[in-house]
């Protein structure tokens, strides 16, 4: 297994000569050995060496890296900013858990990694274009084995699924000069509040629809309705239909 003394196999701009210089938020290179180990158990692609998506995949882990742990800015190849603005919410502050409005960038890592003391692995799911614009699909998780914000750690996988896009600086170097980063939120970051409410109509679409939202933990389906069929036509396709999505 790697590790921050040995050299990291899905990370650049960790080690060499470009990096003796560099000033590291705690001293020294971060040690990616736990969540490397989540993430090759638990990783559900694995792409070929030189592919496309693999050195996507090895750029958005040096990214979050240089992210999360440089703390000059001219430090970074690959990344300017912090967290805090990617969790950014609209939310009431009453209903946030974590608000990034009130943390610093060492106050938000000492959180998430108390939460979770393995880390948060990620990998690249799909990728849909190559530079100079690349953009991609990508999986995040990690598992809630510490307390967070006050509430007891309960050991259960916490993930989330967004998309991103790089702008590199030439088409030829992996450096991207700037990034669109969107995603469905996690529920950790915020209260349980009441959920939404929606119905669904008894046609092939509202199926769908229904289907999706039973396995939601952020929408309840309160009524299936269609003012041209039966009620026993309608309860048959919508049974036949609500199974898990493949």
């Amino acid at each position: 297994m790697a590790s921050a003394e040995g050299g990291d196999k899905y990370r650049s701009f960790l080690h060499g000569d470009g990096e003796k210089n560099t000033v590291w938020r705690h001293g020294a290179p971060p040690n990616y050995d736990l969540v490397n180990k989540l993430f090759e158990e638990e990783r559900t692609k694995e792409w070929p060496e030189g592919s496309l998506e693999e050195k996507v995949q090895r750029l958005l882990k040096s990214w979050e890296m240089e992210m999360v742990h440089k703390v000059r800015p001219e430090d970074q190849k690959s990344a300017i900013g912090g967290y805090n603005a990617f969790l950014a919410t609209k939310l009431p502050p009453e209903h946030r858990i974590y608000d990034p409005d009130k943390e610093t960038v060492d106050s938000g890592m000492s959180t998430f990694l108390t939460a979770f003391p393995r880390g948060f692995a990620i990998e690249v799911l799909d990728v849909y274009s190559g530079p100079p614009r690349v953009a991609f699909k990508f999986r995040h998780w990690g598992y809630m084995e510490g307390p967070f914000k006050g509430h007891p750690p309960h050991g259960h996988r916490v993930e989330f699924f967004g998309v991103c896009i790089f702008h590199m600086s030439t088409p030829s170097t992996p450096s991207p000069t700037a990034s669109m980063w969107g995603y469905r939120p996690s529920s950790l970051a915020r209260r349980r509040t009441s959920l939404e409410q929606i119905g669904a109509t008894g046609s092939a679409i509202g199926r769908l629809v229904a289907r999706v939202t039973l396995q939601s933990d952020d929408v309840e389906l309160v009524a299936v309705n269609d003012p041209f069929i039966t009620t026993g036509y309608m309860v048959c396709p919508s049974i036949c239909s609500f199974h898990p999505l493949r």
